[in-house]
Parts: structure tokens; C-alpha cells; sequence
């Protein structure tokens, strides 16, 4: 079983494909990771990066290549990226949704006890977080129109949605593990 996790900033998805993860006794994919670690190699935040992606769709292919290529060769993996769904078609695809305050509100308080997501230096509020992951999310959905012809958001294309806003990491671990449980009989 492949499980596929995308989601808004600050939704929660690192801590699920985390607990999934270690429950399953599965090897975690973050694309993120691999995409904020080019950023760096490069000289650019995660913001500049997907702003140079957005004519150089290389900068996306790239990783979209290696999703793809893990979908088809291996199995038992959980997978954190943007297009992991659609990328990997067969996969169980949770979606993870917040409030974009609650997200920002989230994200910042990880800031402020290490910087170590490489993102845009001007993000000392929470204001300013929520107008950089609309930023994010509008780049992202222009870069998969433009390459994909897919919208990453749209919770359609998922077999479970879930919204983070109002419930603890537990909580959500407990209602995303019953679905995964259901898929595992």
C-alpha cells in the first residue's frame, strides 16, 4: 500500500505521514524536504524556488520524476509532496486541510524554535505567513496547471479529506488511521 499526503501549509501533514509512518513501519517521502534542500543549493528560499519553477519546469519535473519512478518500483512508502496523488494514481490520497490562520499560526511557532524549512526571511508575524503561503499555494496551482493540467487543491481528486483546524495531532492521527485501517482489510 502506497499512501500519498498532500495538503495547506501548516495543515499537519509532516506529523501524520510521521505517525503513519511509524505505525505502518514504512519508509516517509517528503518532497518537500527534497524541493526546500535544492532551494538551498541554489541560493533561494522555497518561495524564490517555486517563483524560478514557475518558468522553469525543470525545478518540478525533476522531483516529479522520482515520485513517479517510486510508485511504480516500490511499495509500503508513505509519500509528502504537491502532485504525490496524482503522480502515483494507485496510492490512497489524503488530503489534510486547515483554517490559512490557524496554518500560519502553526508554522510560525515552529519558526520561532528553529528555521530549518528554508523559508523567506521576512517572516516575522503571522500575517505575514498567511500572505506567503497564499503566495505558495498560488504558484503551486499555476505550476501543475501549466505542467499537469491538474489543481493540487482540489480535495476532489482525494479519497479522504480532513480538516486539522479545531482537532489535536491525535485526533487526527485517530480518525485518518480508522480510514487507513479500512483500507488494510
Amino acid at each position: 500500500m502506497i499512501i500519498t499526503i498532500t495538503g495547506e501549509p501548516g495543515s499537519g501533514k509532516s506529523t501524520i505521514g510521521k505517525k503513519l509512518a511509524e505505525k505502518l513501519n514504512y519508509e516517509r517521502f517528503y518532497i518537500g524536504q527534497i524541493r526546500r534542500d535544492a532551494a538551498k543549493k541554489m541560493g533561494m528560499t522555497l518561495a524564490e524556488y517555486n517563483k524560478y519553477g514557475e518558468t522553469h519546469p525543470e525545478t518540478d519535473t525533476e522531483v516529479d520524476d522520482y515520485q513517479k519512478n517510486l510508485g511504480e518500483k516500490r511499495n509500503n512508502f508513505i509519500i509528502e509532496g504537491r502532485t504525490s496523488w496524482f503522480l502515483i494514481p494507485h496510492s490512497i490520497k489524503l488530503y489534510i486541510t486547515v483554517d490559512p490562520l490557524v496554518g500560519a499560526q502553526r508554522v510560525h511557532k515552529e519558526l520561532q524554535n528553529e528555521n530549518s524549512r528554508n523559508e523567506d526571511n521576512n517572516l516575522s508575524t503571522v500575517e505575514d505567513l498567511v500572505r506567503s503561503h497564499e503566495k505558495r499555494m498560488e504558484s503551486d496551482k499555476l505550476r501543475y496547471e501549466k505542467y499537469y493540467h491538474k489543481d493540487c487543491y482540489d480535495k476532489n481528486n482525494f479519497d479522504f479529506v480532513i480538516d486539522t483546524s479545531n482537532l489535536t495531532p491525535d485526533e487526527v492521527f485517530q480518525k485518518t488511521w480508522t480510514y487507513i485501517e479500512s483500507k488494510l482489510q
